[in-house]
Protein backbone atom coordinates (compact mmCIF):
# COMPACT_ATOMS: atom_id res chain seq x y z
CA UNK A 1 0.00 0.00 0.00
CA UNK A 2 2.03 3.60 -1.13
CA UNK A 3 1.74 5.95 1.90
CA UNK A 4 -0.20 9.07 1.20
CA UNK A 5 0.34 11.92 3.06
CA UNK A 6 -2.03 15.35 4.04
CA UNK A 7 -0.81 17.65 1.63
CA UNK A 8 -1.53 21.98 2.46
CA UNK A 9 -3.78 21.95 -0.33
CA UNK A 10 -5.35 19.04 1.75
CA UNK A 11 -5.48 21.00 4.81
CA UNK A 12 -6.96 23.68 3.25
CA UNK A 13 -9.87 22.49 2.69
CA UNK A 14 -10.88 20.82 5.42
CA UNK A 15 -13.77 19.35 6.86
CA UNK A 16 -15.66 21.00 9.35
CA UNK A 17 -17.78 19.74 11.95
CA UNK A 18 -20.95 19.74 10.32
CA UNK A 19 -19.07 18.42 7.40
CA UNK A 20 -17.07 15.52 8.51
CA UNK A 21 -14.27 14.00 6.00
CA UNK A 22 -15.89 9.99 4.79
CA UNK A 23 -13.24 7.59 4.84
CA UNK A 24 -14.52 3.85 3.85
CA UNK A 25 -12.37 1.38 4.68
CA UNK A 26 -12.86 -1.97 2.46
CA UNK A 27 -12.30 -5.61 2.84
CA UNK A 28 -8.96 -5.80 1.50
CA UNK A 29 -7.93 -3.39 4.55
CA UNK A 30 -7.70 0.12 2.26
CA UNK A 31 -9.11 3.32 3.61
CA UNK A 32 -10.04 5.62 1.02
CA UNK A 33 -10.66 9.18 1.44
CA UNK A 34 -13.64 9.89 -0.71
CA UNK A 35 -12.75 13.78 -0.21
CA UNK A 36 -9.61 13.28 -1.90
CA UNK A 37 -10.97 10.39 -4.08
CA UNK A 38 -7.61 7.98 -3.06
CA UNK A 39 -6.25 5.41 -0.77
CA UNK A 40 -5.00 6.52 2.73
CA UNK A 41 -3.01 5.18 5.32
CA UNK A 42 -3.61 5.20 8.72
CA UNK A 43 -0.55 7.65 8.92
CA UNK A 44 -2.62 10.14 6.91
CA UNK A 45 -5.32 9.71 9.60
CA UNK A 46 -3.24 10.22 12.17
CA UNK A 47 -1.79 13.50 10.89
CA UNK A 48 -5.67 14.83 9.98
CA UNK A 49 -5.93 14.04 13.74
CA UNK A 50 -3.03 15.99 14.54
CA UNK A 51 -4.36 19.23 12.11
CA UNK A 52 -7.94 18.86 13.93
CA UNK A 53 -9.30 17.58 10.69
CA UNK A 54 -12.96 15.83 11.27
CA UNK A 55 -13.63 12.70 9.70
CA UNK A 56 -15.68 9.41 10.00
CA UNK A 57 -14.63 6.21 8.87
CA UNK A 58 -17.23 3.94 7.71
CA UNK A 59 -16.71 -0.07 7.10
CA UNK A 60 -17.35 0.37 3.10
CA UNK A 61 -19.37 -2.81 3.02
CA UNK A 62 -21.68 -2.62 6.36
CA UNK A 63 -21.91 1.05 6.46
CA UNK A 64 -20.89 0.83 10.34
CA UNK A 65 -19.15 3.75 11.95
CA UNK A 66 -15.96 2.11 12.55
CA UNK A 67 -13.99 5.84 13.55
CA UNK A 68 -13.15 4.31 17.24
CA UNK A 69 -11.66 1.33 16.17
CA UNK A 70 -9.58 3.13 13.53
CA UNK A 71 -8.45 5.85 16.13
CA UNK A 72 -7.43 2.81 18.63
CA UNK A 73 -5.80 1.20 16.05
CA UNK A 74 -3.33 4.50 15.71
CA UNK A 75 -2.78 4.50 19.36
CA UNK A 76 -1.95 1.13 19.05
CA UNK A 77 0.34 1.18 16.41
CA UNK A 78 2.10 4.93 18.23
CA UNK A 79 2.32 2.90 21.21
CA UNK A 80 4.28 0.14 19.63
CA UNK A 81 6.93 2.65 18.11
CA UNK A 82 8.82 2.66 21.85
CA UNK A 83 7.31 6.26 22.77
CA UNK A 84 4.83 5.30 24.93
CA UNK A 85 2.42 7.80 26.55
CA UNK A 86 0.38 5.29 28.07
CA UNK A 87 2.34 3.70 31.23
CA UNK A 88 1.22 0.45 32.04
CA UNK A 89 -0.58 1.55 35.62
CA UNK A 90 -2.93 3.52 33.58
CA UNK A 91 -3.79 0.64 31.32
CA UNK A 92 -3.83 -1.74 34.11
CA UNK A 93 -6.41 0.93 35.71
CA UNK A 94 -8.49 1.32 32.29
CA UNK A 95 -8.57 -2.51 31.90
CA UNK A 96 -9.88 -2.96 34.98
CA UNK A 97 -12.53 -0.63 34.46
CA UNK A 98 -14.28 -2.35 32.16
CA UNK A 99 -17.39 -4.30 33.43
CA UNK A 100 -17.06 -1.95 36.59
CA UNK A 101 -20.51 -0.12 38.02
CA UNK A 102 -18.33 3.10 37.47
CA UNK A 103 -17.03 2.41 33.01
CA UNK A 104 -19.69 4.44 31.81
CA UNK A 105 -18.40 7.54 33.48
CA UNK A 106 -15.08 7.04 32.08
CA UNK A 107 -15.16 7.94 28.51
CA UNK A 108 -16.25 11.70 29.92
CA UNK A 109 -14.09 11.80 32.40
CA UNK A 110 -10.86 11.15 30.29
CA UNK A 111 -12.23 13.51 27.78
CA UNK A 112 -12.67 16.11 30.02
CA UNK A 113 -9.39 15.58 31.61
CA UNK A 114 -7.74 16.25 27.74
CA UNK A 115 -9.68 19.01 27.58
CA UNK A 116 -8.43 20.49 30.41
CA UNK A 117 -4.60 19.52 30.14
CA UNK A 118 -4.89 20.46 26.54
CA UNK A 119 -6.08 24.25 27.68
CA UNK A 120 -3.16 24.16 30.50
CA UNK A 121 -0.70 23.08 27.81
CA UNK A 122 -1.70 26.47 25.74
CA UNK A 123 -1.82 28.59 28.78
CA UNK A 124 1.81 27.21 29.94
CA UNK A 125 2.92 27.78 26.19
CA UNK A 126 1.79 31.54 25.88
CA UNK A 127 3.06 32.19 29.32
CA UNK A 128 6.49 30.59 28.57
CA UNK A 129 7.03 32.60 25.49
CA UNK A 130 6.12 35.92 26.76
CA UNK A 131 9.28 36.65 29.22
CA UNK A 132 11.02 35.45 26.01
CA UNK A 133 9.21 38.32 23.98
CA UNK A 134 10.06 40.64 26.09
CA UNK A 135 13.81 39.44 26.06
CA UNK A 136 14.31 39.38 22.35
CA UNK A 137 13.08 43.46 21.81
CA UNK A 138 15.00 43.87 24.73
CA UNK A 139 18.23 42.55 22.85
CA UNK A 140 16.70 44.24 19.79
CA UNK A 141 16.90 47.52 21.05
CA UNK A 142 20.20 47.23 22.29
CA UNK A 143 21.55 45.96 19.32
CA UNK A 144 19.99 49.04 17.14
CA UNK A 145 21.50 51.12 19.49
CA UNK A 146 24.46 50.01 19.33
CA UNK A 147 24.80 49.85 15.92
CA UNK A 148 23.68 53.37 15.52
CA UNK A 149 26.51 54.54 18.18
CA UNK A 150 29.08 52.59 16.10
CA UNK A 151 27.86 54.34 12.80
CA UNK A 152 28.24 57.74 14.73
CA UNK A 153 24.44 58.55 15.08
CA UNK A 154 23.15 59.88 18.40
CA UNK A 155 20.12 57.23 19.43
CA UNK A 156 16.72 58.92 19.31
CA UNK A 157 15.62 60.51 22.08
CA UNK A 158 13.23 58.78 24.63
CA UNK A 159 10.85 61.43 23.70
CA UNK A 160 10.39 60.28 20.26
CA UNK A 161 9.72 56.52 21.17
CA UNK A 162 6.22 55.48 21.69
CA UNK A 163 5.28 53.82 24.66
CA UNK A 164 1.52 52.71 24.57
CA UNK A 165 2.86 50.04 26.46
CA UNK A 166 4.89 48.97 29.72
CA UNK A 167 7.66 47.15 27.00
CA UNK A 168 7.96 49.81 25.11
CA UNK A 169 8.05 51.99 28.08
CA UNK A 170 11.26 50.00 29.42
CA UNK A 171 12.70 50.17 25.96
CA UNK A 172 12.55 54.38 25.79
CA UNK A 173 14.19 54.58 29.33
CA UNK A 174 17.02 52.06 28.18
CA UNK A 175 17.30 54.51 25.27
CA UNK A 176 17.18 57.88 26.92
CA UNK A 177 19.84 56.04 28.80
CA UNK A 178 22.01 55.14 26.55
CA UNK A 179 21.77 58.95 25.16
CA UNK A 180 22.99 60.15 28.27
CA UNK A 181 25.96 58.04 28.19
CA UNK A 182 26.78 58.89 24.57
CA UNK A 183 26.69 62.69 25.61
CA UNK A 184 28.86 61.96 28.55
CA UNK A 185 31.56 60.18 25.99
CA UNK A 186 31.33 62.31 23.51
CA UNK A 187 31.95 65.62 26.11
CA UNK A 188 34.58 62.74 26.99
CA UNK A 189 36.38 62.84 23.80
CA UNK A 190 36.82 67.08 23.69
CA UNK A 191 39.98 69.00 24.82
Amino acid sequence: MAKTSPSSADASTAGTAADPVIIKKYANRRLYNTETSSYITLDYIAQMTREGRHFQVFDAKSGEDITHSILTQIVMDEESTGQTMLPVPFLRQLIAMYGDSMQSMVPHYLEASMSAFTENQTKFRDAALKPFEHLTRQNMAFFETATAMLKGAKPRPASEAPAPNSTETELAKVKAELAVLQARLDGMGRP
